[in-house]
């Protein structure tokens, strides 16, 4: 977004208030200008004395210097004290990018963008500058502290950036003989190839103004000229020529060396791949390989939320923070015959969290793939010492939905039937039996659940008044459709369990199945599944009785896609009113910032393993088990979305789907989503839309096509290629478009995609 090949911007941060910001922002102009280039100052918000306003210093001093000021308040206190206005930090940063910009345009060489105070002093708002101008991510000149303390400031202003991803490319400070801090700091940014630069400090001032304004001209004349301000320009300026050259490889070096998942690289040229620059909140900064006079980066707001991991927005500050902490706690250790705080606190609070009765054990592993892998053999142990089942001799399978996809580790791949994902995978084997069952789509904004090709079977499609009556199971487990699922369900297991197969263990997606083509599930379909096979232990041991604990098989609910909150609540096990026995969750736990996954199991299934022999117990682990960044960070993600929930985050949202299903809030748990009902309903009705729905942060919508749809469906692309237009990243499953928010979108940017959407399917 601030990012040019003509011109430079930088932005100008003080480790302190009063060390001189706008001094060396006139030093740099002014050197600029003697260089027979353009310089332009300008000044977010400024507080005080007009006659003393720091633009007005830079038109006095900065010879010829373009000076502008977005924002001026006359009481000489902190920002957020002196707004006599609402000063919206988007509307802030926008007339920012604006600004710079028209600059641009206007042949402008350098501009400076001077932050007001501290690096940490209030915006506006009240929030941290770090922070507000996050977003423009501008290449830093940090102006250290000369003064008594100074040293640590400075180092902890440099640090703050850092932490939030700045790139700071020069420090400058005036020198004081007597502190001498400048010789400590500049070894200091000298290790870190960071050069800085000490400048003499400014005359005292005269009680003659004539004299005053005299001495400073001189001053900034004589420092100005200098070989050192000279040579640090052209240092930043080689800089700026480097990033754009890095910035210009980037495509071409990627694709000589990486190889890309989920990607035919066949055809695949260097121009198919989008440069990412830096991401905040919701958008990436994607590179352009533009001619000069064009922006080189694009926020492109993130449409699969970083492939389903980001829950509170990319660079959050908060989350960093935490990364660090543990970082610099405890690095890594590791965790066998171990324990350490953040561990112990997530499972104690995810226990909590999820509020599953049955779980009692947490189990960590890295990512969702193997979480799933350690359940599969939590599950299918707990059912072969159950049953008396001899693992070396027989084959023990899993029941499941078609569809279904739970990683790309070779044991958990043999869980899914066979599809695009597996079935040229040389091991592959595929040891389950997967259901077909009915899906949840509106049509023609109607809430339909459709048979498919189970209509045969399970009767006539079924039209409902609201998303809310979907998931109305207290109702429908007592209809005619639920009679024929179970019956179904029930038939169906006895047929597999007739021809000698051995099932170990349930596994399911809760309500939708992600990988598969965001396929929804009606959830009265897996409910009734569930309850079958806990009610009916039989089915699977002639001598199999009900038990308190698990019944039937071990039931395995894999939430890493769709848990804490994805689709608005905490666990997506409660939409169908039942508690697994093995619950898996990753992705959303730590926010989007690091990889982490948890196994949760009850402990009936715990006690399977334990034994006197080392061979019965759960082998399994990984070097970074319980990474303690990683569970430090899915702490602080957990506390901030309880805090959300409690503090009515996401009210608004739901009053609205409330409204559109035209039930009261005492009417059990409203089901809702962040992407509006009008525009669901709305899409419904447009001639390409075979079908759509939203739930939580999830809108997928299902294109017509001739050819039946699947996986290597390319009829969604049409629709992907309007929104990367519009500078929307969106990924597609066969003739499935889907958008997904994070946990924390803006309201104003999900509208604005909303009306993207209605245009582009006009």
């Amino acid at each position: 977004m601030t990012l040019w090949r003509s011109l430079r911007a930088l932005q100008v941060y003080g480790a302190n208030t009063d060390v001189g910001k706008t001094i060396v922002s006139t030093i740099l102009c002014r050197s600029i200008q003697r260089q027979n280039q353009r310089a332009a100052f300008l000044k977010p918000v400024s507080t005080g004395d007009l006659s003393e306003a720091d633009d007005g210093h830079l038109r006095r001093f900065g010879a010829g210097t373009i000076t502008r000021c977005l924002y001026q308040f006359d009481e000489p206190v902190s920002p957020h004290l002196a707004v006599s206005e609402d000063i919206n930090d988007d509307t802030l940063l926008r007339r920012i990018s604006s600004t710079l910009s028209d600059w641009h345009r206007t042949g402008i060489n350098l501009s400076l963008v001077e932050t007001a105070g501290g690096v940490h002093s209030p915006g506006p708002n009240g929030n941290s500058q770090a922070d507000l101008y996050r977003p423009l991510r501008l290449p830093i000149v940090l102006i250290a502290d000369s003064r008594l303390g100074g040293i640590s400031s400075s180092i902890s202003a440099y640090e703050s950036l850092v932490l939030r991803g700045y790139d700071v490319q020069s420090v400058l400070l005036f020198r004081d003989d007597y502190y001498q801090n400048h010789r400590y700091l500049r070894d200091y940014f000298e290790r870190k190839n960071i050069p800085l630069r000490p400048l003499p400090g400014p005359p005292g001032r005269e009680e003659s103004a004539a004299r005053d304004e005299e001495n400073m001209d001189r001053y900034y004349e004589g420092v100005a000229r200098g070989d050192d301000i000279t040579s640090l320009l052209e240092e930043m300026g080689e800089k700026h020529k480097k990033r754009l050259e890095r910035l210009d490889g980037m495509a071409d070096r990627a694709h000589e060396l990486v190889w890309y998942p989920f990607t035919q690289h066949q055809g695949m040229t260097a121009k198919d791949i989008g440069v990412i620059d830096s991401a905040y909140g919701d958008n990436f900064q994607v590179y352009s390989k533009s001619d000069a006079q064009n922006e080189q980066l694009n926020p492109t707001f993130d449409g699969s939320a970083s492939w389903w991991t980001q829950g509170l927005g990319h660079g959050n500050p908060d989350l960093s923070l935490s990364a660090a902490y543990a970082a610099g706690r405890y690095g890594h250790v590791m965790f066998a015959g171990n324990v350490h705080e953040p561990a112990l606190q997530l499972a104690e609070r995810l226990l909590q969290t999820l509020d599953n009765p049955r779980l009692q054990k947490v189990f960590y592993t890295d990512n969702g793939s193997t979480g799933m892998e350690v359940a599969v053999k939590m599950g299918l142990r707990t059912a072969s010492v159950r049953y008396g089942w001899d693992a070396q001799q027989d084959s023990i399978q899993i029941l499941g939905l078609k569809g279904s996809y739970h990683g790309d580790t070779m044991g958990v791949m043999d869980c899914s039937e066979p599809s695009t994902y597996n079935q040229k995978v040389e091991w592959y084997r595929g040891r389950g039996y997967w259901f077909d069952f009915p899906l949840v789509t509106m049509v023609n904004g109607v809430w339909r659940v459709q048979m498919g090709g189970l209509g045969d079977v399970l009767g006539s499609d079924l039209e409902f008044s609201s998303l809310q009556a979907v998931f109305d199971l207290d109702a429908r487990v007592r209809s005619e459709a639920a009679r024929r699922y179970r019956e179904f369900i029930h038939q169906s297991i006895q047929e597999q369990v007739q021809k000698g197969v051995k099932f170990g263990a349930l596994i399911l997606e809760p309500v939708l199945l992600g990988a598969g083509g965001m396929l929804f599930c009606d959830p009265l379909f897996q409910r009734c599944l569930v309850d079958v096979v806990r009610s009916q232990p039989e089915l699977f041991h002639p001598t199999a009785q009900q038990s308190d604990g698990w019944s039937g098989l071990p039931v395995i609910f894999d939430e890493v896609f769709t848990g804490l909150h994805r689709l608005g609540r905490r666990a997506a096990a409660s939409f169908l009113g039942v508690h697994p026995d093995i619950t898996v969750n990753a992705k959303l736990l730590t926010g989007g910032l690091v990889p982490l996954c948890t196994t949760l199991a009850s402990k009936e299934i715990f006690d399977v393993f334990s034994s006197p022999e080392k061979s019965d117990a759960l082998l399994h682990g990984h070097s970074y088990t319980a990474h303690a960044v990683g569970c430090q960070v899915a702490v602080d993600t957990l506390r901030t979305m309880a805090t959300m929930e409690r503090g009515g985050f996401w009210e608004a949202y739901r009053r609205d789907w409330q409204e559109a299903s035209a039930v009261d809030q005492g009417q059990g748990q409203i089901v809702w989503s962040l992407w509006s009902p009008d525009l669901v309903t709305d899409l419904s009705r447009v001639d390409s839309v075979e079908g759509i729905f939203a739930l939580g942060t999830v809108l997928s919508i299902s294109l017509r096509d001739a050819a039946g749809g699947g996986y290597t469906s390319t009829a969604a692309k049409g629709l992907q290629q309007k929104l990367s237009a519009a500078d929307v990243h969106s990924r597609v499953l066969g003739n499935v478009l889907y958008l997904m928010a994070s946990l924390t979108t803006k309201p104003a940017s999900l509208r604005a995609l909303e009306d993207l959407l209605r245009r582009s399917l006009a």
